[in-house]
């Protein structure tokens, strides 16, 4: 596997990123980074077994941090697997991106973390999580209804999409700028 030097340094800064944001004390709920991971790597990483492997690199690291006293949350735990999965599989949002622009970037930042609203709620209604809501459509419907309260101004899904939002401008930003100016031709005025 060939990669190129502004993607190892743009890799180093996701799993900074990752760590940083786990010892963050007092951080906002749902303000995670693995959303942004998932789709850079995605659009990034030649390799897609390695670009579907980093978000749980990240969470390796994550239990690293937790072993070592740095942070109370462990990384891994009971039930965790389908947060795995739900993060693993939206590197397929990356995988999309044809082209790195603004606009693709902004799309997939976006729909990541609907998707991952719309199924991980679906989960927990499917497995009797949550308020225990019955298995029927309306059932489904007031599962979805009990997670809009999470929507509001500091809620977990509004924070998601804000934090998918910040760190793709940080890790898209970084690697268009060590691809153009650190290791490109071009230079800064």
């Amino acid at each position: 596997m060939k990669l190129n030097k502004s993607l190892i340094l743009t890799s180093a800064l996701l799993i900074v990123t990752a760590a940083l944001y786990r010892i963050w004390p007092d951080r906002p709920y749902g303000f995670i980074p693995q959303i942004a991971m998932a789709i850079f790597a995605g659009a990034t990483i030649k390799d897609k077994k390695w670009a579907f492997a980093l978000p749980l690199f990240s969470m390796l690291i994550y239990q690293v941090l937790y072993i070592n006293g740095f942070t109370k949350i462990e990384g891994f735990y009971s039930g965790q697997w389908i947060n795995y999965i739900l993060l693993t599989s939206l590197t397929v949002y990356g995988l999309f991106i044809k082209k790195i622009n603004f606009t693709n970037v902004l799309t997939a930042s976006l729909a990541a973390p609907t998707f991952y609203f719309i199924v991980s709620n679906f989960t927990v209604w499917a497995g009797g999580g949550g308020f225990k809501r019955p298995k029927t459509f309306d059932g489904l419907m007031m599962c979805y209804g009990d997670a809009l309260a999470f929507y509001r101004a500091n809620g977990w899904y509004a924070n998601e999409w804000v934090g998918t939002l910040l760190f793709s401008g940080v890790l898209f930003g970084a690697y268009y700028f060590l691809n153009n100016y650190a290791f490109g031709k071009k230079q800064l005025a």
